[in-house]
């Protein structure tokens, strides 16, 4: 029996989708209702409604016949209103999972972080995206000197409460996607890119982007996982390239039959975008169209080099133009459905 959080997520569905092609027997957790597209995908899944901060609940989960717990479950936002919920749903939901498997010693936990919990390396890029990309691995660490994100920060520290559970004995791993594209709800995370290409809109701000199939996340996870108990206390960087945001923009556009946006944000404007949107949220409450972070993303040219999962595992990441390709084709079915 593996434990799954986070299963109507867009990593989470395709894993539980994977988990059920296998005749793996699978629990789950969720927060609110089981969308019908996810249910579907798993129809052999046994879920439990409830909340990661609930303790007693998470170690009834762990019955004796759980042996690996998959941690999917967070919360991605850069909007102002959410920063108490990061901190609740990503730092102190994963300590809650880490002290549940601590109490059962043979389990193996895989912990689903982000790139983000590296932090933004290489400094100002004082030309944007034509700078020189930094190279990001493993290996890098956080700048406790640096400005964070609200996003980021709790990623970090969520990682942080993994690496305790490793110190006290719990077998774990971590990997860190970068923005993972699938075919998912429109309105979440990193699908919203394809909803924005989508609506033709003009702007895009400049920048350089990292992606990721999440097919290729949750085959990488699962090997990690299942087939790789020799490691543990190791993180993997799971990215297939990056690409301008631009050209990204495009090729799905494109797929799409739209037109693309042609008109460069200059930094400028996206500053002064930014902090008209975090006004415009403070007074009124509403969710800003725009935040600093996001205003900010691929300002640093970084390529995160996902190489030793691949060495790992001996499984390639599919090229972007086919996940780009095969993410709009599922959306544009998805939205011919009845909801």
């Amino acid at each position: 029996m593996l434990f799954v959080t986070g299963g109507t997520g867009l990593i989470g569905s395709f894993l539980l989708q994977e988990l059920q092609a296998r005749g793996l027997m699978v629990r789950a957790l969720h927060r609110g209702a089981v969308p019908p597209a996810v249910a579907a995908m798993a129809a052999g899944t046994e879920w439990v409604q409830g909340d990661l901060l609930d303790t007693e609940l998470l170690h009834q989960c762990l019955t004796p016949d759980v042996t690996h717990v998959l941690h999917c479950a967070g919360l991605v936002s850069y909007a102002p209103q959410d920063e108490d919920a990061l901190l609740a749903i990503n730092v102190a939901g994963t300590a809650a999972v880490v002290d549940a498997c601590l109490a059962r010693p043979s389990l193996r936990l895989a912990h689903v972080s982000s790139v983000a919990a590296l932090g933004a390396m290489g400094g100002k890029a004082a030309a944007g995206a034509l700078a020189a990309p930094v190279v990001a691995d493993e290996t890098a660490t956080w700048d406790l000197g640096a400005a964070h994100g609200a996003y980021a920060t709790s990623k970090y520290l969520g990682e942080l409460e993994v690496w305790r559970g490793v110190a006290e004995g719990l077998s774990a791993v971590i990997v860190n996607p970068s923005v993972v594209l699938g075919q998912g709800d429109w309105g979440r995370s990193s699908t919203r890119l394809l909803r924005y290409a989508a609506q033709e809109h003009r702007f895009y701000t400049p920048g350089l982007v990292n992606f990721v199939d999440v097919r290729d996340v949750v085959a990488h996870l699962l090997h990690l996982a299942l087939a790789r108990p020799d490691l543990s206390g190791e993180r993997f960087l799971l990215s297939a390239g990056a690409l301008p945001l631009g050209n990204f923009l495009a090729a799905a556009a494109a797929d799409f039959g739209k037109k693309p946006p042609t008109v460069a944000v200059p930094d400028w404007a996206a500053e002064i975008i930014w902090r008209f949107e975090h006004a415009r949220a403070v007074l009124t409450g509403a969710r800003p169209l725009i935040t600093k972070d996001t205003a900010r993303a691929g300002r640093r040219p970084i390529r995160y080099d996902g190489r030793k999962a691949e060495i790992a595992t001996g499984l390639p990441y599919r090229p972007l133009a086919e996940t780009i390709a095969w993410s709009v084709a599922g959306l544009q079915t998805l939205a011919t459905q009845p909801q």
